[in-house]
C-alpha cells in the first residue's frame, strides 16, 4: 500500500478546513490500499475466532470426557448396568448349558466304564469257564462214583435183609433145616458186610466234600460276577482273595501251589468289592503265567503263589508274590501302559495291568507297584487306604 503514496509537499498554511495530501495520506485514500488492509484484519479476525471455536470444543469435549470417566451421569450408570446385567445373564445361561453338558458326560463316562469294568469282568469269567467247568465236574465226578457204589451196597444189604426177612417167616411156621440157614449164611457172607462198613461212611463224607465244594464254586462265581453297589462298602479281604482264588484255580493248580498268609488283625477295607477283585484276578492269572514259562523249562515241577495281607501304615496291603522268571529291566516302565503285553497274539490284551492301575490309583486313591527280581519271581503290592470311606465323607462335607 505504501506504493501509492507520493513524498509529502512542503508544509503550506491551512486554507481553512480543507485536508491537507498529508493529512489525506495517513487516511489512507487510496481506496485499493484501504480494501487490501480491511480484507487482512477480517482474516485475523475470522482465524482468531476459529481458533477460539476451536479451543472452545476441545475445552467442552475435554470436560464432558472428564465427566464421563470420573462422575457419570445417573442415565449412563444404568445403561451400563443394563448392558451388564445381559453380559452375566447370557454368560450364566451359557455356564449353566455347559455345566449340564458336562454332568451329562462325567454320567455317561460312569457308566460307560461301569459297563466296561462288567463287560471285562465276564470276558474274564468266559476264560476261566472251561477251567470252572472243570473244577466242578471233577468232585461231581466222584460223586457219582460214590452214589452208584452206595446204590450197590445198598440193594445188597436189602438182598441180605430180604433173605433174613424170609428166614425170620420160615422159623415161625416150623424148624428150620440146615439148608435153609446155610443158605442165608452165603446170603450175608455175599454182602461183605465189613467191606461195607468200611467204606460207606468214606463214600458219604467223600460226597458231601464234593457237594460242598460245588457249592463253593458256584458261589464263589455268583459273588465274583455280581456287580458292586454305586458306594463304597467295607470288604474282607481274606474272603475276597479266597473267593478269587477259587475261580482261578484252574489257571494255577497245575503249574503252582497256591499259599495265603492272612493278617488276622486287619480290618474291612472300603472298597468296590468288584473292581478289587477283578484287580486280584488279573495278578493270580499273571503270575500263574509267569510260572507256567518256567515250569515248562522243567516239567514235573511247580511254582509257588503267595497272597499275603497286612497294614502298612494307613493302607492295608495286598501282596501277590511269584516264583516266576520276573519283569526284565527293559520293559519295567511299560508295565502298566495300556495295550503292552509279552503274552502272543489272542491270549492277551494288554489292559490287566492298565485296568488294574486305573483301579487302584484313580479310582480308590491307592498304590500299585511291583518288586521283581528278574529270574526269580515277582511281587505286586496293591495298598487301599484304610480311611478312604471316611475321607470322602469328609471332602462332601
Amino acid at each position: 500500500m505504501s506504493k501509492s503514496l507520493d513524498p509529502p509537499p512542503p508544509e503550506q498554511p491551512r486554507p481553512g478546513p480543507l485536508a491537507t495530501p498529508r493529512e489525506a495520506g495517513l487516511r489512507g485514500l487510496d481506496p485499493e490500499a484501504e480494501g487490501d488492509e480491511t480484507s487482512a484484519e477480517s482474516d485475523a479476525a475470522l482465524k482468531r475466532m476459529l481458533a477460539a471455536r476451536d479451543r472452545t470444543i476441545d475445552v467442552l469435549i475435554k470436560r464432558l470426557e472428564e465427566r464421563s470417566n470420573g462422575d457419570p451421569s445417573a442415565f449412563a450408570l444404568l445403561e451400563q448396568n443394563i448392558a451388564l446385567e445381559a453380559v452375566v445373564s447370557r454368560k450364566t445361561r451359557e455356564l449353566d448349558r455347559e455345566r449340564h453338558q458336562l454332568h451329562s458326560a462325567l454320567a455317561e463316562l460312569h457308566s460307560t466304564q461301569a459297563r466296561l469294568l462288567q463287560s471285562q469282568k465276564m470276558e474274564a469269567i468266559g476264560q476261566l469257564a472251561a477251567g470252572v467247568a472243570h473244577e466242578i465236574n471233577t468232585p461231581i465226578q466222584y460223586v457219582s462214583d460214590n452214589v452208584s457204589f452206595l446204590r450197590s451196597g445198598f440193594d445188597t444189604l436189602l438182598a441180605v435183609v430180604d433173605q433174613y426177612l424170609g428166614l425170620l417167616a420160615d422159623a415161625r411156621q416150623a424148624p428150620l433145616s440146615s439148608d435153609r440157614l446155610d443158605a442165608a449164611e452165603a446170603a450175608l457172607k455175599a454182602a461183605r458186610l465189613d467191606y461195607l462198613r468200611r467204606n460207606v461212611p468214606d463214600a458219604f463224607d467223600e460226597s458231601q466234600e464234593g457237594l460242598n465244594r460245588v457249592s463253593g464254586i458256584v458261589m464263589a462265581m455268583k459273588r465274583f460276577s455280581h456287580p458292586s453297589g454305586e458306594d463304597m462298602e467295607p470288604v474282607e479281604l481274606s474272603e475276597l482273595i479266597n473267593t478269587t482264588a477259587m475261580v482261578a484255580r484252574n489257571e494255577w493248580k497245575y503249574v503252582a501251589d497256591l499259599e495265603t498268609a492272612f493278617d488276622a488283625n486287619l480290618p474291612p477295607v472300603p472298597c468296590f468289592r468288584d473292581e478289587i477283585s477283578q484287580v486280584v484276578l488279573n495278578l493270580i492269572v499273571n503270575a500263574s503265567h509267569a510260572i507256567a514259562d518256567v515250569v515248562l523249562e522243567a516239567p514235573g515241577t511247580k511254582g509257588r503263589i503267595l497272597i499275603s495281607t497286612r497294614r502298612v501304615d494307613e493302607f492295608a496291603e495286598i501282596r501277590i508274590a511269584d516264583t516266576g522268571g520276573g519283569i526284565p529291566e527293559a520293559i519295567q516302565r511299560s508295565v502298566f501302559d495300556p495295550f503292552f503285553t509279552t503274552k502272543p497274539v489272542g491270549k492277551g490284551t494288554g489292559q490287566g495291568l492298565s485296568m488294574a492301575y486305573s483301579t487302584v490309583v484313580n479310582k480308590h486313591k491307592g498304590r500299585l507297584f511291583f518288586e521283581t527280581d528278574p529270574g526269580h519271581g515277582t511281587s505286586f503290592c496293591i495298598h487301599l487306604p484304610l480311611q478312604a470311606a471316611a475321607a470322602d465323607e469328609e471332602g462332601a462335607a
